[in-house]
């Protein structure tokens, strides 16, 4: 039987329906976007059988319904029960969209994060690839030699004949304006060898051409210094052997860690090989591409803020061999690199590199995969790496590689804790105390230049009332409203809910609301009042909103124009300015006292990156910490700049609390609607995996479930629990065992984050 007629992707393909005998039907493996791990069988009908390539899209029956759904070709089986299959319906793509490296990395994130083969695929391909942006149809023309034997060539009329000539010149099909302009003819002689059968037309998907770029003037590599040199040789022993191994390039700020890279991608390219290096925010990767354009002759990009027709095309540049370096963000890891050489993350400890949504992973734990199904080695950069990546060097697991000093033996800048609890000015609500103030203007009529760091976004983030002594919060979130003067709203970040700010409250009626904190704005407006004579810059999510207003922003503070730069975590690390005499730290307590296993690592590691982008000239410079809490370690090791003594303190208490390193985690985060419902489901599935464990004797303690940190988010109560084994593994073979007995309900949905950061 026929089935209906269908619109597809390439006009020059036959609609393939035809099936050979059953014991020569060659069958596609079918992975689908859902939490299904299963592949599914589907017929290859005969005239797509040699053509469809594994890691290319089809269209199948899905179903009982057979809703015709897009999948993933993973791979070809030829089963005995053939004859009850389906068929496929539509190739989608001309070409692979991933070869088989890439497939069994996917497949890798699959088992490792616990989500499905396709879920992984479909997360690793941009929608901008998937869609074909920037792209359309286009038609082609080539010369049907047969024809033109038959027809006689010295019969054509001159134009026909230029273009049979141009045609022959280029060796390739051309579009109908590219033959008109080298033949030197309008479009009728085309028509006309198109009318007579010579010319055989195609239709294929075509890009725009790129937009031209600015030429970025070439630089030499720089000369090391003697440490330098020692860890570039450690380096290159594993590239030159051609081996994996995982370097920790454990340098402090300021000591040259970025030339370090340089020089060993130059090695790597010089073998025809391709490098991929990731940074942690965007902010940072203008300044990145900026360096590699410098020293490299072809470097792609892929971050979020790129439209989906750039996304592709950088892809479809990577992919087709042509390019040295790929700089990018966290998806960068999934680069379709076709001779991958080296993968190198720097500042290696940023939480950015873990994604949020399904599949969860750590950029760092796929480049590991990938690296060591590639052969090649991974280095991670960072003046303060993660336990988990200290840990394994300290254990010989990974290479441990240290830098000391800065470049140019530039000290590194002395760090003081001031109690705001003994600032008369802190004390009184302002954000600015007596020291930071007396030093920002030291600084600046001195000719430098200050950073402020303050991770709080908004004018006020606390809306209070003073009457029932009751936060004012988000109707669907579990969190206190932000008050953005700016806007003249009330806003809450996580669900960007907004609302006038209330004149009363919303709780007990009372006109006794009040706005409590410091945000960004707030100290913007401190700032200007205090030093109207320079001029002040914020760099937050909300002022960074415009396209290509990271790089304007920089650029006027790397120029000078602007004296005073504050902002949030995407100014306190990697950014080199010279000029920065002083960094001030306005609350270093925002991370300390959250619930949350890593939040003395996250101060410790914010506090030492922001202040490592003071002092980076002969000029010096001096970093300022405000804190509440000085005798806190976090603090007080990073404002002696002794990360070892940090670890050896933090590593103790990790030991002692069974968490990280030392043992793996997976949360498990149910929500829903109403709060019984949720609490019910998360009872069940909790008792269904402590049973399990017990009877199968995996030693994986379930803790929980308990409500979430913040219980509401987006109108849907939250609950959670915990997984935890000293082996990851322990924790997979635990939950495959149990994922089809677990309890089902269509009001609570569940996702499992495995080893997560975020514990909200």
């Amino acid at each position: 039987m026929t089935p209906p007629a269908q619109q597809q992707l390439f006009d020059d393909d036959p609609l393939p329906w035809e099936l050979a005998a059953e014991e020569d039907v060659e069958c596609a493996e079918v992975v689908f976007n859902r939490p299904m791990e299963q592949a599914f069988s589907y017929l290859v009908p005969e005239a797509w059988r040699g053509k469809l390539r594994a890691g290319q899209r089809v269209r199948c029956p899905f179903g009982r319904g057979n809703r015709p759904t897009t999948g993933y070709c993973v791979g070809f089986s030829r089963p005995k029960n053939a004859g009850k299959l389906k068929s496929l319906l539509e190739v989608i793509d001309r070409e692979p969209l991933l070869n088989q490296h890439m497939l069994d990395l996917t497949q890798w994130i699959g088992e490792r994060y616990l989500c499905s083969w396709g879920q992984a695929l479909n997360t690793i391909i941009p929608a901008g690839v998937k869609n074909y942006a920037g792209t359309r149809m286009r038609t082609y023309f080539s010369i049907d030699e047969e024809a033109l034997t038959r027809l006689g060539e010295t019969n054509l009329p001159t134009k026909q004949a230029a273009v049979i000539a141009a045609l022959r010149a280029a060796g390739e099909p051309l579009q109908s304006k590219e033959i008109e302009q080298s033949a030197d003819c309008g479009s009728g002689p085309v028509n006309g060898l198109k009318n007579k059968g010579i010319l055989r037309v195609t239709r294929r998907r075509a890009a725009a051409s790129p937009p031209s770029t600015d030429a970025v003037e070439r630089e030499q590599d720089l000369t090391l210094n003697p440490e330098q040199r020692t860890a570039l040789e450690q380096i290159l022993q594993p590239l030159r052997s051609q081996k994996h191994e995982t370097l920790l390039l454990h340098g402090v700020t300021g000591s040259g860690k970025t030339e370090v890279y340089i020089q060993t991608i130059r090695e790597v390219v010089s073998y025809g090989r391709q490098a991929i290096v990731l940074v942690p925010e965007i902010s940072l990767t203008p300044q990145t591409i900026r360096r590699f354009e410098s020293r490299f002759d072809s470097v792609a990009v892929l971050h979020s803020h790129l439209t989906d027709a750039e996304r592709h095309r950088q892809w479809k540049l990577i992919s087709s061999g042509n390019v040295q370096v790929v700089v990018g963000a966290r998806s960068a890891v999934f680069a379709p690199t076709t001779h991958l050489g080296l993968i190198v993350i720097d500042e290696e400890h940023e939480t950015t590199f873990k994604q949020e949504t399904t599949p969860r992973y750590h950029a760092r734990e796929v480049a590991r995969q990938r690296a060591k199904m590639a052969g090649i080695p991974l280095i991670l950069g960072s003046a303060t790496p993660t336990l988990e990546s200290y840990a394994r060097a300290r254990r010989g697991i990974d290479q441990l590689i240290t830098l000391k000093k800065r470049v140019s033996d530039l000290p590194l800048p002395p760090v003081s804790a001031v109690d705001v609890r003994n600032d008369p000015r802190c004390v009184s609500g302002s954000g600015i105390g007596r020291a930071i103030q007396t030093a920002i203007r030291t600084a600046v009529e001195d000719g430098g230049q200050v950073i402020l760091f303050l991770n709080v976004r908004g004018h006020s983030p606390v809306l209070w009332c003073k009457a029932c002594g009751e936060g004012i919060k988000c109707p669907n979130c579990d969190i206190t409203l932000t008050w953005h003067k700016d806007r003249h709203l009330a806003m809450c970040h996580t669900c960007e809910f907004a609302i006038d700010p209330p004149k009363t409250c919303p709780r007990c009626g009372h006109a006794a609301v009040r706005y409590f904190g410091i945000g960004t704005q707030r100290l913007e407006e401190e700032v200007a009042s205090k030093f109207p004579r320079y001029k002040c810059l914020r760099m937050d999510s909300d002022t960074m909103r415009k396209r290509g207003s990271y790089e304007t922003a920089l650029d006027a503070f790397r120029k000078g124009e602007v004296q005073i730069l504050l902002g949030t975590q995407m100014i306190a690390k990697g950014l080199d300015f010279p000029n920065v005499t002083l960094v001030g730290v306005i609350d270093a307590d925002t991370i300390l006292h959250q619930p949350d296993i890593r939040a003395a690592e996250r101060t410790f590691q914010l506090i030492a990156q922001v202040a490592g982008r003071a002092g980076r000239s002969s000029k010096g410079g001096r970093v300022l910490v405000q804190t509440s809490s000085p005798d806190e370690p976090a603090i007080q090791f990073a404002t002696a700049h002794d990360y070892v003594g940090f670890v050896h303190a933090e590593i103790q208490h990790r030991r002692e609390m069974q968490a990280p390193p030392f043992w793996h985690l997976a949360r498990v985060i149910l929500r829903g609607l109403y709060d019984d419902e949720v609490v019910e489901f998360a009872n069940s599935m909790a008792t269904v995996l402590r049973k399990a464990a017990e009877e199968s004797d995996l030693p994986v303690r379930v803790l929980g479930p308990a409500p979430a940190p913040i219980m509401k988010l987006n109108k849907f109560y939250r609950h959670h629990f915990q997984l935890a084994a000293e082996q990851a593994e322990t924790i997979q073979k635990l939950w495959r065992s149990v994922a089809a007995k677990l309890p089902k309900s269509s009001n609570v949905e569940y996702v499992v984050d495995v080893d997560p950061l975020n514990m909200r």
